[in-house]
């Protein structure tokens, strides 16, 4: 069974920094893309960053400059680097892989962001 653990989420300050993380199992991991999407309370899942097999990035134009996505082959993990958190950043992050025939969802994890 694929599963997507994600994990770094917790309680900031503006301003603070996060690193998530999300390891995969079970998975081709080379062959995903990898991304990165949160939801806030009353909103519809938005994408935040996703990296591509080849190491594209691309970001959602509120984190751009913020935000940094990497990801780890060796590992099967991919991350998401948060710079100057914003209490607008407040959600649940949530890790997605795609290979292009199937996507696979992580049960997400939380980050507040308190002003």
């Amino acid at each position: 069974q694929v599963q997507l653990v994600e994990s770094g989420g917790g309680l900031v300050q503006a301003g603070e920094s996060l690193r998530l993380s999300c390891a995969a199992s079970r998975i081709i991991f080379r062959r995903n893309v990898m991304g990165w999407y949160r939801q806030s309370p009353g909103k519809q899942r938005e994408l935040v960053a996703k990296i591509t097999t080849s190491g594209s990035m691309n970001y959602a134009d509120s984190v751009k400059g913020r935000f940094t996505i990497s990801r780890d082959n060796a590992k099967n993990t991919v991350y998401l680097q948060m710079n100057s958190l914003q209490p607008e950043d407040t959600a649940v992050y949530y890790c997605n892989a795609n290979d292009a025939y199937t996507e696979y969802w992580g049960k997400g994890t939380l980050v507040t962001v308190s002003s």
